[in-house]
């Protein structure tokens, strides 16, 4: 607002200063190096020194379902976050090949993730009786002092049922009001367990009051190491486990009676910040308003039916980040490039030419997606014999009708990558919890890639599947056919008969189609031979692609009763058998047209040997089109950049495999 020397108004301009958060630069171990010169900014005065402050975060997390539970958890700290964040996880295999997987795949900026193995530690454990539904994982919390760094001097640890409605700095910045004396910061116990009143001669280990619940700990890991931790929470376990027998609540216990033992230990965290909603609760006392709400923790295997009447607004919340899309938290704080974007990949995005009319397309292949590995429950038993086969698809929302059949058509290991947003994930999650057939399958991998950009990254999403195959054999197919029934037991078979284990062979398993929504499954070949003749049943797209089926021989197929060699064709895309080491899909096919071809042909390049199996068969099932087929058949652009696509596969491919290569470039040109 300007003024004259007689203090008149003369003018009024509004000025708008907006301040976006840029992104940390580089972390090592806590250490924060200075932004390179390309992207120094001037000091700014919303950014102050405790911004740059590393926060580590710790969590206890095994099996699948924790796994899960932790995607929340990370999620709500992310979103509120404006400091640089060390994960620490104590995992067993299960939970480190997940989350290992999914943060390198994530690429957050300014988040470092460490594993610790749970196994080195049960050790610590193990001799303690636990009833609490947490197993011998619930314990693992009093172990952290000699499970994370020798130099980490703070810490705070969660449970993995934990949503944050804050910025966990301000939950940091409480380690600053503890006393000399003090080495943990707890929430009081909002449950009247540790009153012993819940029931008759209900008698619970022993603690300072109403006691403290571990779901949300500040370890002051320095001062519990100079005490002597290890030997002091041993010796009241000790104590206790004389009379008490086991523990109820895992880790809750023991730290209670060590409190109990030693009050001037103990920081008393404020209730917000550990809003507890499991059964006989008092949390609606902790609060005023939800708005003071800081942390949510849903503290019982019931999740969001507890009773509080607030549990809309909780639920909401929890549900708010069990569907955000993570993608969204990529984005860099300090608007340094952090080491989450590898030099490679930057490097790879640079060359790039932003006119160039398939640009979209080439961004697609270097696009980094998140995944999931191990959606749900994961159990096989690898056979003894080394001629297990494992089916591989991919699949998206829109054909997730197809999983129950296939799992009554094929009872052996499968593996499947699922191209979702994380909202459909959760979608599918419910659906797969709610099917009899699928929950009671265990040897089912479900590996969720999730979704970015505009075309739908076929290959990517398959090489996920196949590289998460655990049987020496795979069998490459579409999730939209079934097999035909005893296939597993017949496949396995073949391997042996064929000799795969000492030669490079790819046993086709010949395709056919129905119009019909409802089919009768023939159960043997003659049966099917029967319906072809009737008009039942068709070979695979003999009506719009022949020629991508053809070199099967359906015609000697009828008759056959031993396997018999095919020579590759163009355009040739079978479903294949082969080791489970062969070559990976190209991923620079993308959405509709040659994802398969392009494999098959690099198949042959190897020297693979075709064989059709005389007694194999699956048959492809009705659905609506794809989008990408609907994208290729109206847009010209997408048919031009397909085929520069192909030209320049052909091109790697001579120069992979030299003159042998030659053929395949002979053959398309005279298509």
């Amino acid at each position: 607002v300007l003024y004259n020397s007689r203090n008149e108004r003369l003018n009024s301009t509004l000025i708008l200063i907006l301040l976006f958060p840029s992104s940390p630069p580089p972390l090592q171990m806590g250490v924060l190096s200075s932004c390179p010169p390309v992207c120094q900014r001037p000091p700014r005065e919303s950014i102050s020194p405790a911004t740059l402050m590393l926060i580590h975060v710790a969590c206890v997390c095994a099996g699948h379902n924790a796994s899960r539970d932790v995607v929340t958890l990370v999620k709500s700290i992310l979103f509120h976050r404006r400091n640089p964040l060390h994960f620490h996880f104590i995992t067993d295999a299960v939970a480190n090949q997940i989350l290992s997987s999914l943060f390198q795949s994530w690429m957050v900026p300014s988040v470092q993730v460490s594993f610790y193995d749970a196994d080195e530690l049960k050790s610590e454990v193990s001799w303690i009786p636990n009833k609490h539904y947490s197993g011998i994982y619930g314990l693992m919390k009093l172990t952290l002092t000699k499970a994370l760094p020798s130099d980490l001097t703070k810490v705070i640890v969660l449970d993995t049922d934990i949503t944050f409605a804050t910025d966990i700095a301000e939950l940091w910045a409480i380690f600053r009001k503890f006393t000399d004396k003090q080495v943990i910061g707890l929430v009081e116990n909002q449950s009247d367990w540790y009153l012993g009143n819940l029931w008759k001669n209900h008698k619970p280990w022993p603690a300072l009051g109403r006691g403290f619940n571990t779901g949300v700990i500040l370890l002051y890991l320095e001062r519990l190491r100079r005490i002597g931790w290890e030997q002091m929470w041993r010796l009241t376990a000790e104590r206790e486990l004389m009379s008490m027998l086991s523990t109820s609540l895992a880790d809750q216990d023991i730290f209670n009676a060590f409190i109990k033992q030693n009050p001037v230990l103990v920081h008393q965290l404020p209730c917000f910040w550990n809003v507890q909603l499991s059964d006989h609760t008092r949390s609606e006392q902790c609060y005023t308003e939800v708005s003071d709400l800081k942390v949510i923790h849903w503290n019982s295997p019931k999740k969001l039916r507890v009773k509080n009447k607030h549990v809309e607004f909780f639920r909401n919340l929890y549900l708010t980040f069990l569907e955000y899309d993570g993608n969204l938290l990529r984005r860099e704080l300090f608007g340094c490039p952090s080491q989450a974007t590898s030099e490679s990949l930057q490097g790879a995005l640079e060359e790039l030419d932003e006119d160039d009319q398939c640009y979209d397309f080439r961004r697609e292949r270097i696009t980094v997606h998140r995944v999931h590995l191990y959606f749900l429950q994961y159990e096989y038993t690898p056979a003894g014999d080394d001629t297990d086969v494992t089916l591989v698809a991919q699949l998206s929302m829109d054909r997730l009708q197809m999983l129950e059949a296939i799992c009554k058509h094929w009872e052996g290991p499968i593996s499947l990558a699922l191209y979702m947003s994380d909202a459909e994930a959760q979608q599918f999650l419910r659906y797969a919890q709610a099917s009899e057939v699928l929950k009671n399958r265990k040897n089912v991998g479900y590996h969720i890639v999730y979704k970015e950009g505009q075309f739908y990254p076929v290959n990517l999403v398959r090489n996920v599947a196949l590289r998460n195959a655990n049987t020496p054999y795979v069998f490459l197919a579409d999730v939209d056919f079934l097999p035909m029934y005893g296939l597993y037991d017949y496949l396995r078979k073949s391997v042996v008969q064929l000799d795969m284990a000492h030669t490079k062979k790819a046993l086709v398993v010949p395709a056919f189609e129905t119009l019909r929504y409802r089919l009768s499954f023939p159960k043997s070949k003659a049966e099917l031979l029967s319906m072809l003749d009737m008009g039942t049943l068709y070979t695979f797209r003999y009506h719009v692609w022949t020629k991508g089926h053809a070199p099967t021989n359906y015609a000697k197929w009828r008759t056959a009763t031993t396997p018999y060699k095919v020579e590759w064709e163009a355009d040739f895309e079978p479903y294949v058998v082969v080791k489970r080491d062969c070559p990976e899909y190209d991923q620079r096919f993308v959405g509709f047209g040659w994802n398969k071809v392009s494999h098959i042909m690099e198949l042959d390049a190897q020297e693979y040997d075709l064989m059709v199996l005389p007694n194999a068969f699956m048959i492809h099932m009705p659905h609506a089109p794809s989008f990408d087929i609907s994208k290729f058949r109206s847009s010209p652009g997408y048919r031009y950049c397909l085929q520069t696509l192909k030209e320049e596969f052909h091109q790697d491919l001579s120069r992979k495999y030299g003159a042998a290569a030659l053929k395949y470039l002979t053959a398309q040109r005279n298509i």
